[in-house]
């Protein structure tokens, strides 16, 4: 391997692009490239989670990775530096989401902040955004006060920090429920419909509704419902929904195709959940940009980190409000993924992904991604994931989840997986960390060997 130019303090490459005293994005030969602050060609490659209280046993206060740290460390700040340079050592440079940003800057090597500000998603939670146990599906971005407290937020958590060059980027949210997946089968339309009462989302979905289809008749034909006028329709104090499709990592065109041409009004449902999910996305994307753009125009928008590839249309506005596309892949190979994001004619970042070992002793019956037998195989799941996503020129990270394994008895949502770089002892994984190693360091080289026809 050529050797390469001489590095940046953030450990970019340095060869030839300005430098802005922000990371930003840029392309070259067909590629794109995140530069740092000092103007270093530089892939974000993170783990996620780094942090000394990570995953309490279910509902408890215990949390047995923190218990073990501190018996190893003198305190907290001996641990983040310990951490800061185990990170820089496995060829790291980001934090990823979830992480404690003062490991940052706890070693001789800054490393990169990717903080999640939950914009979308907060605003379901109870007590006023503070407590995350949502009490809406998908936040109502219909409602005034949805744009008061995305504006509001962002000036907190990103207008006093907008100097800071530590930060790569914000992302937006985190695997908001985009229509039917493993949280439920209900439309973005069917959820907006059955808000409350005096919702805004809800008027907004009725009068959408009426404009669509004027005759009642012709829309209660497709809704199956109890009423006979339109006021009826508006005063049920629940819709049911009246086809269910399947999650859209699960359909297929022709299954689509097939179910539509025998029923019509199925075809019609779906084309109306589909043209209202474009206006609920698009208003979305739309004012979660603007609060943050108002509040920080220095950092990059990371994008909202699908859970799976979502609609070529939801794509494209993706594209078109973010700077980053991001998603979470816990494929064995991610190169499909990232060719369908590529359609936006944006650079797109994997939040997450992950192998598991049944060696490691952990349950392994609740968590996302590959199972495997051994660590050996879990190092080569890395070594082929990231391989293969380096060669698409239009990837500009990649974020391990996560940094410690999850408790045996189960985190706050019952994971209970081999999803660490070490143990919840604190005992480092050799084969995976030094595969880690060694495909971080050959990073740039074989992402600017990316071919840069494929689009």
């Amino acid at each position: 391997m050529a050797a390469l130019a001489s590095s940046t303090r953030w450990r970019g490459v340095a060869d030839g692009f300005s430098a802005s005293g922000y990371f930003r994005l840029a392309e070259r030969n067909g590629v794109f490239w995140l530069v740092d602050p000092d103007g270093g060609r530089f892939l974000s490659k993170g783990v996620n989670t780094v942090r000394l209280d990570q995953d309490r046993v279910q509902n408890s206060d215990r949390i047995p990775y923190a218990e073990a740290c501190r018996r190893e460390y003198d305190d907290q700040d001996s641990w983040r530096a310990a951490v800061a340079r185990r990170l820089a050592r496995w060829g790291f440079n980001t934090l990823g989401a979830w992480s404690d940003e003062a490991v940052a800057s706890a070693g001789a090597v800054p490393l990169a902040t990717t903080p999640l500000l939950d914009l979308g998603m907060s605003y379901t939670w109870r007590n006023g955004g503070q407590t995350p146990e949502p009490t809406q599906e998908f936040p109502d971005v219909f409602d005034p006060a949805f744009e008061r407290h995305v504006r509001g937020r962002s000036r907190d958590l990103c207008g006093r920090r907008q100097q800071a060059q530590n930060i790569l980027g914000w992302f937006v949210d985190n695997e908001l429920c985009w229509g039917p997946d493993w949280r439920g089968g209900d439309e973005l339309l069917t959820l907006f419909l059955n808000l409350g009462a005096h919702a805004p989302g809800r008027r907004a979905a009725l009068n959408w509704l009426q404009v669509r289809h004027r005759d009642f008749n012709a829309c209660n034909s497709v809704w199956h419902s109890s009423a006979r006028s339109w006021d009826e329709f508006e005063n049920l104090p629940r819709l049911a929904q009246p086809y269910r499709r399947k999650p859209i990592y699960q359909r297929t065109a022709a299954d689509e195709d097939a179910a539509n041409r025998a029923n019509p009004n199925r075809a019609v449902f779906a084309a109306d959940c589909e043209a209202f999910s474009a206006l609920v996305v698009e208003r979305y994307f739309a004012l979660t940009t603007t609060a943050v753009k108002a509040a920080d125009p220095n950092h990059l928008l990371l994008g909202c980190r699908f859970a799976y590839v979502p609609s070529h249309e939801m794509i494209e506005l993706a594209g078109r409000y973010n700077d980053v596309i991001s998603f979470n892949c816990y494929d064995r190979d991610a190169t499909a993924v990232i060719e369908a994001y590529a359609a936006a004619g944006r650079p797109c970042l994997i939040g997450e992904f992950s192998f598991r070992g049944v060696d490691s002793g952990l349950p392994n019956s609740n968590g996302a991604g590959p199972l495997v037998a051994t660590q050996a195989e879990r190092a080569a799941g890395f070594r082929h994931y990231v391989t293969a996503a380096l060669h698409a020129r239009n990837l500009v990270g990649y974020h391990w989840f996560e940094h410690a394994d999850q408790p045996r008895a189960g985190r706050f949502d019952g994971e209970n997986s081999n999803f660490g770089t070490v143990t919840i002892d604190d005992l480092v994984y050799e084969q995976l960390t030094q595969a880690m190693t060694s495909l971080n360091g050959e990073a740039e080289h074989l992402h600017a060997a990316a071919d840069s026809a494929t689009r």
